[in-house]
Parts: structure tokens; C-alpha cells; sequence
């Protein structure tokens, strides 16, 4: 790596995002320098090799050199953010921003001496310019500072970490430490009492995360006197992962979300030591490169921090119900596999928002048979105006009904409201009202009830669904909705999905429905192709008042044991 090249950030990459709204063309290259820095110096520092210094002080200079350390994706327009009192492009503060910010001072701890002074001098002059002088002399407040979700935490975390690291006046530190703290009470107000967080586990990682690498830092600069984590909320927040994992690196995925997810072993060894949550199964570290954006904060700390006691932990089961959030799952160990259930209530207003209210997950040995698509390729227009027309946010890329040719709407007050939810020993009754998550028009009424049973003996599992939809005449057409990632096996009554450790049937009135099986090619977070399978069943005669009952059978495989 020392060798090579650093890369370019053009300016025609730059203004990529602005003409046609994609982002990885500046993003890569981008990424790549933070990665260049983080392996240059944590290569030098652990191998004591002054070899590697002549191509860390290079990129150091580079990063130094940038125009802004922002992204392109989160510049609103020219002079900046109007919030900041129109602050120029270089002293935005964005996530990355921050971060790069604190990647750098710690740069600078961790060699101390064995770099120039004079990049000492520069780091120091860039983050006094970029950061601390927008971000603590500037009145005008940023719109993360008061966000409830991931940016406050990360911003704030982050600058927060560069300011104990750089700042020698005790009385300047003060104040921005007190910033910093305001910001992550705002970060906090995002969770309800159930500590979920409705933004997916993959964004509880990153702002939770910048959280306790705050917070841990706080407390050891204070000597203990700032403790952050002592709270039972921080508890029930760090208990989040343990209750959606579905084993290993498989996770309940609702909203912008993967279903497969790395945790890093040294934020949950740190979440451990300091506040005993429930722990979710790690099996090790990830490779340097699992984090394609290369947070150095992450990438350290699993270095420093990992504690071998918190890997090899078995995936809990039973029912969880995330009543905040309006979110159930049932998890089950049959014979040596995990099968699971997981739907939910809530409302289309959420951070990252999908409108996905009733939808739900079937999950047998690490594969969602009945799935969430999570997040697709993030754009310009992916959060625009046309977020909803993107299948992977609308209704119409969930398992969740169309009436009279209506999807759900966005917004708050479109909502789910819990009727019931009833855990047994063999699983759990969930029934939610739909009614408002869907434009007035015909709609009176909409209530949907799962009855999810596993019986542990025979290696099968059962969930019956029912949908009960009130309209003030015959809806015009009433479609249910199934997605999966797996191709559907569709004869008169049944549809079969199989994977590799288990297979779901599923059953309806054929008399009624009429089976039509859309394939929709379309892009995952990554950028990775896949294909979609959206089954869709046609009320051949809708009615006024309809009760749909559909019978989802799964059989797991002996043969293969526990994932």
C-alpha cells in the first residue's frame, strides 16, 4: 500500500452526485485515503516501523489538502448550510467530516513524536478551521445537534473525541464537551423505553457506537467523575442487537437496514464491561476491510478492546416485544436451527423510514425465506422526492396488502396501533390496526393478526395470517403482497420457497386468489445486483368486507445443524 498511488478526488467526481445523484464515483476514492490512513498508521505504531512514515505523512498532507472533508451527499448547496449561518463547503460538518477530524487527531496520539511537526501543525490548523471554529464558535446551530438518531451521535462523537485529544485550554474544552453532550441528549431522545432503535441494528452500530466511544473516552479523561453509561436506558439501548439477532451476522432488518450485519466485537466487549447488557452471538473480528468506509474509531477499537469472553455467545430465544417501536419476534431453536418470526407495527415518520407497517419476517437457519429487502443503493433521489418510488422504501416492496390499487402513505400519522400482543410457550399472537396506514378513501377498516406457533418436537413451525379489511364498497382490486429473495414454486393453493436449511409453504384459498409472481432486477446498499420476487395474490372478486386467511408452513432440516 505504501507503494501505491494515492487516489485521485476530482472534480468531476465531485460534482457526480449533483448532476445525476450517485455517489460512489467520489465515495471510493474517498473512502480509500481513509483506509490508506488508518492501515499506514496502525502499521507503524504496532510494528514500530518507521518504513511506513514517509507514506502516512503523505496522506495525512493529502486529506489535509482536500477541498472539504464533507461528502458531496450531505452538501445542501453552495455557501453551505443554511442552518450554520451559510458556512462555506470546507466547514460543513457531516459525519465524515467528523470523523476524518477525529481519525486524524488520534493519528497524532498514537505517533506523537515520530511524525513532523510540521504535520502536527497542519492537522491541528485544519481541525481548529474545519471543525471546532463552525462547530463551537458559531451560534448558529447545526441540524444534527438536535437530530434524534445516528448523525448526532457520530458528529458529536467524533468531534467530541478530537477536542479531549487536541484541545490543551481546560476552560475551551469545557464548552465544547458541554456541545457535545447536548447533542447526544438529543441522540438519546430517539429511543423509547424498550432501547430499540428504529433506524435497524446497522445504525444503532454506528450511532451508538460513536456514543460509547465518547463516552468511554469522557470517562477515562475525567477520571470516572463523567459517566455517561450509568443510566438503566444505556442498558436497555445496549441490549438492542442481542434482541433482534437471528444468530451470527443475520438480524431482524426493517428500515435501512441490512439483513447481514459484522458487529464489532470491541464496541460490544466495551457495552460489556461497562453496563452487562445482553449479548448477541459474535463469532470474531471483522477483516480490515468488512468496513468499506474504514471508521477508524470501529477498526481501533475492536483492536484494543475485544475481549475473547463476549465471542461465541448463543443467539437468544423466546418472544421480545419492542413496544416502542411496535416490533415482535419469536425465536426458536429446532433441532440445532434457529427459526424465526419477526412483523411489525409503528409508523411510515421514522428515520430512515420504509413505509412497511404489518410487514414481517420468516427466517429458518441464516436465511429470511419471507424477507426485508433493508437498505438499496443510497442516491440523490434515494432520499428525494422519490423515495417512495424506490421498491425497497415503498409498501409495494414489502408483505403487506395494495387496496383498491392504494400503497401505504408516508409520514407519522400514518401508524399501526398494537391490539394485541400475546407471547405463549410456543410463540406469540400479534394483532396490529392498520386502518391509518393507508389513504382514507374506501378503507374503514384494516386489522392484521399473526398466530405464530413452533412446535419444537416435529421441526415444524406455523404462521397463520389473517386480514380483515373493512371498505365502504367493493374496492375496485386487493392484492396481498409477499417478498422474498428466493424464487417461489407456485401450484393451485400452494406457494413453496426453499432454502438451504429449511423451506416455507404457503397456503391459500385458490378459489379466491389468483397467483401472479413479479421479478424485479434491482440493487442492494452495496450496489451488488439481485433479483426480487414479489408474489402477488389477486382477490378474483373483492368485497367490501374481506377476511383473507393465509397458513405459512415451515419445515426445517435435520440435516444441517445450528447456524
Amino acid at each position: 500500500m505504501q507503494n501505491e498511488p494515492i487516489p485521485d478526488l476530482t472534480f468531476d467526481a465531485f460534482r457526480r452526485f449533483e448532476r445525476t445523484g450517485t455517489r460512489q464515483e467520489y465515495e471510493r476514492p474517498y473512502f480509500a485515503r481513509r483506509g490508506r490512513l488508518l492501515a499506514l498508521a496502525l502499521v507503524a505504531a504496532i510494528d514500530e516501523d518507521d518504513a511506513y512514515l514517509p507514506a502516512l505523512n503523505e496522506i495525512i498532507w493529502a486529506i489535509c489538502n482536500e477541498y472539504t472533508w464533507c461528502l458531496p451527499a450531505h452538501l445542501r448547496r453552495l455557501g453551505g448550510d443554511p442552518n450554520t449561518g451559510r458556512l462555506p463547503p470546507e466547514q460543513i460538518i457531516d459525519l465524515f467530516a467528523a470523523e476524518t477530524a477525529h481519525a486524524l487527531a488520534e493519528t497524532l496520539a498514537l505517533l506523537a513524536d515520530r511524525l513532523e511537526p510540521w504535520l502536527h501543525y497542519r492537522v491541528r490548523s485544519e481541525i481548529e478551521r474545519r471543525i471546532f471554529r463552525p462547530l463551537f464558535h458559531n451560534p448558529a446551530r447545526f441540524w444534527w445537534e438536535s437530530a434524534p438518531m445516528n448523525w448526532s451521535a457520530v458528529c458529536a462523537g467524533a468531534c467530541g473525541m478530537a477536542a479531549l485529544l487536541l484541545e490543551e485550554d481546560r476552560e475551551r474544552l469545557s464548552g465544547m464537551i458541554d456541545r457535545c453532550m447536548r447533542a447526544m441528549e438529543c441522540f438519546l431522545e430517539g429511543f423509547g423505553d424498550d432501547g430499540g432503535c428504529a433506524e435497524g441494528v446497522g445504525y444503532w452500530q454506528y450511532g451508538f457506537g460513536y456514543f460509547v466511544y465518547f463516552a468511554d473516552m469522557l470517562y477515562e479523561y475525567t477520571s470516572g467523575a463523567i459517566n455517561l453509561f450509568a443510566s438503566e436506558r444505556i442498558q436497555r439501548i445496549a441490549a438492542f442487537p442481542a434482541a433482534v439477532s437471528l444468530g451470527n451476522d443475520c438480524f431482524i432488518n426493517y428500515s435501512d437496514s441490512s439483513a447481514h450485519l459484522d458487529l464489532h466485537p470491541g464496541l460490544i466487549s466495551r457495552l460489556a464491561a461497562r453496563v452487562a447488557p445482553d449479548l448477541p452471538p459474535l463469532e470474531g473480528v471483522p477483516s480490515f476491510d468488512a468496513d468499506t468506509c474504514y471508521r477508524w474509531a470501529h477498526i481501533t477499537r475492536n483492536l484494543i478492546w475485544t475481549d475473547p469472553a463476549v465471542l461465541g455467545q448463543s443467539t437468544p430465544t423466546g418472544t421480545v416485544f419492542l413496544d416502542h417501536l411496535g416490533w415482535v419476534i419469536d425465536r426458536r431453536n429446532v433441532h440445532g436451527t434457529l427459526v424465526a418470526f419477526s412483523a411489525r407495527a409503528g409508523h411510515n415518520g421514522e428515520p430512515h423510514n420504509q413505509n412497511d407497517l404489518g410487514h414481517f419476517i420468516l427466517h429458518i437457519g441464516g436465511e429470511s425465506l419471507l424477507a426485508d429487502l433493508g437498505a438499496g443503493l443510497y442516491t440523490r433521489q434515494y432520499f428525494g422526492a422519490e423515495r417512495y418510488e424506490h421498491i425497497h422504501n415503498s409498501s409495494e416492496g414489502h408483505s403487506v396488502p395494495l387496496i383498491d390499487g392504494q400503497p401505504q402513505l408516508p409520514g407519522a400519522e400514518h401508524a399501526a396501533q398494537v391490539v394485541r400482543c400475546e407471547p405463549k410457550s410456543d410463540g406469540v399472537i400479534f394483532e396490529i390496526d392498520l386502518t391509518r396506514a393507508y389513504r382514507a378513501g374506501l378503507l374503514r377498516a384494516f386489522r392484521r393478526r399473526f398466530e405464530w406457533e413452533c412446535d419444537l418436537s416435529t421441526g415444524q413451525a406455523q404462521l397463520v395470517l389473517e386480514d380483515r379489511v373493512h371498505c365502504s364498497t367493493a374496492p375496485g382490486s386487493f392484492e396481498e403482497r409477499f417478498i422474498s429473495l428466493h424464487e417461489p414454486e407456485v401450484a393451485p393453493g400452494t406457494v413453496m420457497w426453499r432454502g438451504a436449511r429449511g423451506d416455507v409453504m404457503l397456503r391459500y384459498d385458490a378459489d379466491l386468489f389468483e397467483p401472479v409472481v413479479d421479478r424485479i432486477a434491482g440493487q442492494n446498499h452495496d450496489g451488488a445486483s439481485i433479483m426480487i420476487r414479489r408474489l402477488r395474490l389477486c382477490a378474483r372478486t373483492p368485497q367490501s368486507d374481506m377476511t383473507a386467511r393465509f397458513v405459512f408452513e415451515c419445515r426445517v432440516s435435520i440435516a444441517f445443524s445450528s447456524r
